[in-house]
């Protein structure tokens, strides 16, 4: 972990404060402070993590390791591999339900997220083709 992190963690918290103590005092409406509260929740969590890394040796040799290791790589590109198709086939599924709903707004949403997740599919593919 570097100091990037670190310092990421830390203006999580801020913007994440800021954001609760504009929601509460109206200035921004509550979708922005429940994000604000999500900010100061992660941020605490990475700036924890950091705090334990620094200071506990064994975690540090312990994720680094775990970083490092193909077999997790491996794991983590097949998760986004399975995550990828999974929402694809259910936002196609949903495109159906919607349109048969009657709900053409929802229905639009979810085929333009399914075209768009194939373009840039299409596109990724293409370039790692070309370097790899």
């Amino acid at each position: 972990m570097s100091s990037k992190k670190l310092i990421s963690s830390i203006i999580e918290i801020v913007l994440g404060v800021v954001l609760l103590v504009c929601g509460n005092l109206h200035v921004i409406d509550a979708f922005w402070s429940g994000m604000g509260t999500a900010l100061v929740f992660v941020g605490v969590l990475y700036l924890i993590r950091s705090i334990r890394y620094t200071k506990d040796e064994k975690y540090k040799e312990a994720y680094d390791t775990a970083a490092k290791d193909e077999r997790n790589r491996f794991l983590a590109m097949k998760a986004w591999s399975w995550t990828g198709y999974l929402l694809v086939l259910l936002f196609g599924v949903a495109t159906i339900v919607f349109k048969i709903a009657g709900y053409e707004e929802l229905m639009f949403f979810c085929s333009y997220t399914v075209c768009l997740i194939l373009v840039i599919y299409w596109v990724s593919y293409f370039i790692l083709r070309k370097k790899y």
